[in-house]
């Protein structure tokens, strides 16, 4: 049976910070404890899977590296109705989705979560390499604490 509430972090970690919420995923796993009514879940680069991650759940809560046209390592809280997905699909694979558009999908099947909250940090490289740059490196605790008060 799934828990109340599912954690989802997205990203690429061989993209420097577009691997941000995968990090930051790993590192609440380490604490799931504290939060029982909480699933922990590293969706990766997501694809349609996030439909049925999303479904049957009261709350969810999204961690991914978003261009927000703020400084670099600067995180944002949001909802879905608060944002304008820009992003650019290539359609070269079956995985690539935009999450708004999954969120919209499961409106339409009525399996969408009550709440959604999402979490974006700005990033300041996104190229190939395995580590975040130092300024996400430098507020990891700092987007832990902002994210455990939706937990």
């Amino acid at each position: 049976m799934n828990k109340e509430t599912i954690v989802l972090g997205l990203g690429n970690p061989l993209m420097g910070d577009e691997g941000i919420g995968i990090k930051l995923i790993e590192m609440l796993q380490s604490a799931s404890g504290d939060f029982p009514e909480a699933d922990f879940v590293d969706a990766g680069t997501g694809g349609m899977s996030l439909l049925h991650l999303i479904s049957d759940r009261r709350k969810a809560v999204i961690i991914d590296c978003a261009h927000m046209g703020t400084e670099p390592g600067t995180i944002r809280q949001f909802t879905p109705d608060h944002v304008k997905t820009v992003k650019q699909l290539t359609h070269l694979s079956l995985h690539e989705v935009d999450i708004i558009k999954v969120i919209d999908l499961a409106r339409q099947l009525g399996e969408c979560p009550e709440e959604i909250i999402f979490f974006g940090i700005e990033p300041e490289t996104v190229t190939q390499q395995m580590e975040l740059s130092n300024i996400l490196t430098d507020r990891l605790a700092q987007y832990i604490e902002t994210i455990k008060t939706q937990l």
